[in-house]
């Protein structure tokens, strides 16, 4: 199966004063998902989730050193200019940002956001481009969407204009789809209802799907493979189904354990250490993340 996106070797490191040394937000972290697969990746706040779906977007600041190589098809994603990643995004490559109030701009309406973006990629006239927008806002559950197409963003709750933001992601049916945390704010109805559509662009376009979440559940129920993230490293990565079965990662095992489901009632929660530190070892000339306590 042919892989849509290939990561290796890739490390980001923010600007510092200069004073003080700091770790790498993300380091040397490898991956490939191949084309029509939903790949999650999970871990705790601040495991680098977005910092990796950022750098293969070309978001981030240009404080801040990308290393390493990122793939998408065929095109080299940190050696494109801006005009080439502007081509990309929003056509082949999408995502879904996790904060829709700074996705969304507050003087334009939320239809014409989506409408953009259809006539940023596409020769089409606006009313056909607004016909769509109001096809996509109804897909997404947003209720009698035609005449909500002129609302501006504020007008609309969170949970909406979560909504909006998948609306404008899905819009050119795009290859790659990240999803940064994409049921955020969203009732347990709705979230449904988008993991849904997630599923669906897959099954009828091939949409390959990399799916960020600290939802073990939303994992188990869309994804085909999962990542586990902690400290800005890759510790493990497994078929779904093995990974909640047999996890071979400490971390990993710790994880889960800590997940109200696995409780019995009546035991206190098991908790991750704080204290726990990163450590890469060589085995089997392979490198090896392992989560370690300190002695």
């Amino acid at each position: 199966m042919t892989d849509v996106l290939s990561l290796a070797g890739v490390t980001v490191q923010f600007a510092t004063d200069g004073l003080t040394e700091a770790s790498p937000a993300v380091a040397e972290f490898s991956l490939t998902v191949a084309q029509g697969e939903i790949f999650g990746i999970v871990g705790e706040s601040g495991s680098g989730k977005s910092t990796i779906a950022n750098a293969i977007m070309g978001l981030l600041p240009l404080s801040c050193e990308v290393s390493g190589s990122i793939k998408f098809k065929d095109h080299d994603m940190l050696a494109l200019n801006e005009d080439g990643l502007r081509r990309l995004r929003g056509n082949d490559v999408a995502m879904i940002f996790q904060d829709a109030s700074a996705s969304l701009d507050p003087t334009w309406s939320v239809g014409d956001q989506i409408a953009e973006t259809i006539r940023a990629h596409n020769r089409i006239s606006r009313a056909a481009a607004r016909t769509r927008a109001v096809s996509l806002m109804t897909e997404v559950g947003i209720p009698d969407a035609a005449s909500r197409y002129a609302d501006a963003p504020h007008r609309l709750s969170g949970g909406m204009r979560q909504r909006i933001v998948i609306a404008a992601a899905l819009a050119n049916n795009p290859l790659l789809l990240i999803a940064d945390e994409p049921t955020t704010a969203l009732d347990v109805t709705i979230q449904a209802q988008v993991l849904d559509l997630i599923q669906q662009l897959r099954t009828r376009h091939g949409t390959t799907v990399v799916l960020i979440t600290h939802d073990l559940g939303v994992i188990a129920q869309i994804c085909d493979r999962v990542g586990v993230m902690h400290g800005g490293r890759l510790l493990e990565v497994a078929p779904v189904a093995e990974l909640f079965a047999n996890p071979q990662h400490p971390y990993t095992r710790a994880l889960l354990a800590a997940h109200p489901a696995g409780t019995p009632r009546g035991k206190r929660l098991p908790v991750i250490p704080s204290e726990w530190s990163v450590k890469t070892l060589r085995a089997r000339e392979v490198d090896v993340v392992e989560v370690v306590a300190p002695k």
